[in-house]
This record gives structure tokens, C-alpha cells and sequence, in this order.
């Protein structure tokens, strides 16, 4: 199968320039009709990749806000969606954000709806073409649009506030590494050559040494294994042999638990509010809100959940059996449940835990700060006391 790049009229007369994926110029050119096309040029690329060695197949946060909150704007304006979206692919040509532009735009010529056509795509998850798909048959797309844009943009907020929480203390402890592997490998051996010929070094001297040859002699087997071990979790990770495991174990560790349930909450609730301010069943914003949820087991807890909220149950006595919320929030959910403010309520609460995430991670890494730099002063620390006594004990012999 190669890739080839095409211009066709539709059956609108209108002129659309898009790719395709086929066996040949003329298999491409039987797809293209069968698709109510007609073809003007085909032509087989001579590069067949699509994609470039340092550009991702995925788009990012930051590429999806963009365009949801564009197209949000471009609606309210009274621009047709298929203008819209051709406005927006023009400004983007080469990008893979503008060949997916291209594409939707495209399909909504041909007469398929945005939310089908969206749904082909792996960018566009089941909440943000249900949305869609409710917008269109509402006639409030664009409103839909704007709730979407504020949704990824709290996304992306959240997702810089996790980064945020992990470089820094990667940055120290990448610090710390490379001290300990500076002073084993050229301090320590230049310092070692005061004790040739001496019999007598104390423990702590001949331990020091000792530490430094084995770290001159293994430390490329030891990056080796490291890099081995990193890989193999990467590849167990992208086939999902680690998520289970990660799941059930980081949610019984305390630190790490307070993080992982304000951040589920925060993705649970802020989709909870945009749907129901949608117009979305409650049954079924439960269930597209929860695969927003990373953690599976909290994911599992919120589907049962949703079974029971389905057969009539009370939905506040029944999120609260899912260790979600704390007795504060379910207070909220109970005034939110009485007074058929649900909407407001899950945005109050996913606009509380933002706070709170927030200031975890600020906590988190004023104590982390501190910590690392105490753990790397100590290491090297201790090394140059080791020296210095082992100096002294040196020249106390002579």
C-alpha cells in the first residue's frame, strides 16, 4: 500500500485536495468515484512516509485546544462548519493538524456529519464526539465548542501542573547522579594515589576506594542495565502490563493517593459539569465522564456506580461509595442532587480540587527542594569527610 496525494471535484463542484491510501493510481481512482468523487490528478508520493521522524502521530493537547476553540469562535461568527474547517487546514497545511483539518473538512462536504466524521479519527475520544454529535443535532455546536475548549484547556493546565510536580524533582536527583558519578570517577581516584603503599587505611578509607573501582570498572554495565530495564518497562507500559499493577499499588501509597484521587476528580467532574450543561442523560454522562479517568480501578468503581444510579438509585449515597469524593464534596452533591443544580455543583467541585492540587504540588516540591539538595549534600558531603579523615589518619602515622 503506498500513499498518494489527489485533487477531486464532489458532486458540489467544489475542489478538494486531500491523501489517500491505496494499491495503485488506478485503484485510487475506482475509491475516489465509489466515494462520489471525481478525480482531477492522482499522483504517488515519493516519500511514503506520512509522517517525519520527529513528528508525533498523535496531536497534542495544545493542538486540539487550539483548533476546539477556534472553530468554537468561527461558528459563533456564522461561518458554516465545512468554511470553517478549510479556514482553519489553510493555516496549517503541512502539519499532520492540518491534513486532519482537511480530511474532516472533506467528509462534511461529501454530506457525513462532523460527529462520524470525528469518530474515524483516534484524536477525538467517545465524550468529545458524543458532544459533538449532540451539538449537531441541538443546532448549539458552537456552544458545545466553547464548552469543549474550556475543557481542554483545563486539561492542558492540569497536565502542566503534573509536569510541573515531576521535572524539578527529576532535575535534582539528575544532579545528584551525575555529583556521585564525578566524585567516584576523578576526585576519589586522585585522591587515592596519598594512600599507595599504606597498609594501614582505616575501614572507611579502604571502603571508599574500593566503591570507586567497582563504579570505574561497572558503571557502563550498571547505564546498560539501567537503559535495558527502562525499555522493558516502556514496552510493558505501551501494552499495558504495567497499568494494573501501577494502579493498585500507587493508590495505597498515601503520597501518592491524595495526588492520584485530585486529579481523577478533577477530570471526573469538569467532564461531568460540560455534559450535563449539554443536556447529557445522567446515566450516560457517568459513563463517558468515567473513561476519562486514568486510574482503573477508580474507573471500575464509577461505572458500578453508574449501573446503580441507572436501576434508580440515589446518586450521592452511591458516588460515595466509589472513595471519589470526601464527605465535604458529597455534602455538595446531596445540596446539587436536592436542588437540580448538578451541573454547577460538578464544577464547583472540580474547580476546588484544582485548588488543591495546586497547592499540593506547591507543598510538594518546596519539601522536595530541600530534600534532594540535603540527599546530594550528604552523599558528597560524606565522601569529602571520609577523605579528610582518612588524611588525617595518614599523617598521624607518619
Amino acid at each position: 500500500m503506498a500513499w498518494f496525494d489527489y485533487k477531486a471535484y464532489d458532486q458540489a463542484g467544489h475542489l478538494i485536495s486531500s491523501e489517500i491510501e491505496g494499491e495503485s493510481v488506478q485503484a485510487v481512482h475506482q475509491l475516489l468515484q465509489q466515494q462520489g468523487l471525481f478525480p482531477l490528478s492522482v499522483k504517488e508520493r515519493k516519500n511514503q512516509q506520512r509522517l517525519s521522524l520527529f513528528q508525533s502521530s498523535q496531536l497534542s493537547l495544545n493542538e486540539l485546544e487550539f483548533i476546539t476553540s477556534e472553530l468554537a469562535l468561527l461558528l459563533r461568527s456564522g461561518v458554516k462548519i465545512d468554511r470553517s474547517l478549510a479556514m482553519l487546514a489553510k493555516g496549517k497545511s503541512d502539519s499532520l493538524a492540518g491534513k486532519l483539518l482537511t480530511e474532516l473538512s472533506n467528509s462534511v462536504k461529501r454530506g457525513e456529519s462532523l460527529a462520524d466524521a470525528l469518530s474515524h479519527h483516534k484524536h477525538f475520544d467517545n465524550l468529545y464526539v458524543s458532544l459533538v454529535r449532540m451539538g449537531e443535532a441541538s443546532g448549539e455546536l458552537a456552544e458545545v465548542f466553547a464548552g469543549l475548549a474550556r475543557d481542554l484547556k483545563f486539561r492542558k493546565e492540569l497536565q502542566a501542573k503534573i509536569t510541573q510536580a515531576m521535572v524539578y524533582p527529576a532535575v535534582i536527583f539528575s544532579v545528584c547522579v551525575l555529583a556521585i558519578v564525578f566524585v567516584f570517577n576523578y576526585i576519589v581516584p586522585q585522591m587515592s594515589g596519598l594512600f599507595e603503599g599504606n597498609a594501614n587505611l582505616p575501614w572507611y578509607t579502604q571502603m571508599l576506594i574500593s566503591a570507586s573501582k567497582w563504579m570505574q570498572s561497572y558503571q557502563w554495565y550498571l547505564a546498560l542495565i539501567l537503559v535495558a530495564l527502562a525499555g522493558g518497562a516502556k514496552w510493558a507500559a505501551d501494552r499495558g502490563l504495567l497499568s494494573q499493577w501501577l494502579d493498585e499499588y500507587l493508590i495505597r501509597v498515601p503520597l501518592f493517593k491524595s495526588a492520584i484521587m485530585q486529579i481523577e476528580r478533577i477530570r471526573f467532574n469538569t467532564s461531568m459539569a460540560l455534559m450535563l450543561d449539554a443536556g447529557v442523560r445522567l446515566d450516560q454522562a457517568i459513563e463517558l465522564a468515567a473513561n476519562t479517568i486514568k486510574n482503573a480501578l477508580l474507573r471500575q468503581s464509577v461505572m458500578l456506580a453508574k449501573a446503580k444510579i441507572k436501576r434508580g438509585n440515589n446518586l450521592t449515597e452511591t458516588l460515595a461509595a466509589t472513595s471519589l469524593y470526601p464527605d465535604f464534596y458529597l455534602s455538595l452533591l446531596e445540596v446539587g442532587e436536592e436542588s437540580g443544580q448538578l451541573g454547577v455543583v460538578f464544577d464547583e467541585i472540580a474547580s476546588r480540587s484544582r485548588n488543591d492540587f495546586t497547592g499540593w504540588t506547591t507543598k510538594m516540591t518546596s519539601l522536595l527542594e530541600p530534600l534532594m539538595i540535603l540527599v546530594m549534600g550528604g552523599i558528597v558531603g560524606s565522601v569529602v569527610v571520609v577523605m579528610l579523615l582518612s588524611i588525617m589518619s595518614v599523617n598521624d602515622g607518619i
